[in-house]
């Protein structure tokens, strides 16, 4: 699938409004607890809704040992909020309205998120969307044809000043940015896409989609991932696997510099969930989505290659 011809997919400004009902695929992430405690609160943030997770199926991942083993736990502190929990996905659906498919192993998304699709449920994919290009890709086929909304992002596209930086309000138009974040990679899926896609969803947040190419220069303790956009700008990402870990940032516009507001946690990210959970308009196109995903797919394309610089139509 073209990564063009997807401006139309996840707007369904057509489709009816839906229930209060929340429900979650996968306990092996703090994401869902968080998310939990946020929405089932005893006086919940009046900007969440009336949102409620009502039901939980927990898997998630059972391979990866750094995510299974948090299961048992995380299970017992969802079930604290109230939360039922059910032993399958059918199971869950026959419970809720909408759903966060929070499970961490990515190659897991496209088999959890067709059903929830194919049932109608207006669905939040957290990062990465998927453990491949071509399963990302899958995904939005589907809702595409089912007219069913899918929205999927990192909270670090919401830290508090980057809506302001991509509007041109603080430094004019975005003519770069660099960023940084954590990049652990787990030996199951692409470099990128387990940690290092937060500083890559940053750096998308500012700089918009189009990029052309992409080149990654690669050590043990850090990657440089060098993207160039077809309007001639460039912008960059540095992941760490040293030092102390750290998100972060600086925009260059027109009109000066400026860094990018500490990150402050997944709050402003459940506000867009609601948000789209009520609208079914996921606020970030589809297709900027897959074009994240292409970016680090030709990253790791270029790590191959030496450092080569890929473009992202060959990948895609």
């Amino acid at each position: 699938m073209s990564l063009r011809n997807l401006d139309v997919f996840g707007r369904s400004e057509h489709t009816s409004g839906t229930g209060k009902r929340v429900g979650i695929i996968g306990l092996d992430t703090s994401h869902s607890v968080a998310f939990t405690k946020a929405l089932n609160a005893t006086s919940p943030d009046v900007k969440l809704k009336g949102y409620h997770v009502v039901a939980a199926y927990p898997y998630g991942s059972k391979t990866i040992e750094s995510s299974a083993k948090r299961i048992p736990g995380y299970i017992d502190d969802v079930k604290g909020y109230g939360v039922t929990i059910v032993d399958s996905i059918g199971a869950l659906l026959a419970r809720v309205d909408v759903v966060l498919l929070e499970t961490n192993d990515g190659r897991l998304h496209l088999e959890q998120a067709l059903p929830v699709i194919e049932a109608g449920k207006r669905l939040f994919i957290d990062k990465p969307i998927a453990a491949s290009l071509e399963d990302a890709q899958k995904i939005f086929e589907v809702a595409a044809k089912h007219v069913v909304p899918v929205f999927s992002s990192s909270s670090l596209r919401y830290t508090d000043n980057i809506a302001l930086i991509r509007s041109g309000e603080l430094i004019g138009k975005v003519t770069g940015a660099d960023t940084f974040s954590p990049a652990v990679i787990e030996s199951t899926h692409p470099d990128l896409f387990w940690y290092g896609i937060h500083g890559v969803e940053m750096l998308y947040a500012v700089m918009g989609a189009g990029c052309a190419s992409v080149s990654r220069t690669h050590n043990e303790g850090t990657d440089i991932v060098v993207g160039t956009w077809h309007d001639g700008r460039i912008g960059t990402f540095r992941g760490t696997r040293t030092g102390r870990p750290d998100y972060g940032g600086i925009a260059h516009g027109e009109n000066g510099h400026v860094a990018i507001s500490k990150y402050e946690g997944y709050t402003s990210l459940l506000y867009e969930i609601v948000e789209f959970f009520e609208t079914g308009i996921s606020p970030v196109d589809p297709s900027e989505t897959l074009e994240i995903v292409a970016f680090m797919t030709a990253a790791d394309e270029s790590k191959r290659q030496g450092g080569k610089a890929v473009k992202l139509k060959q990948v895609g």
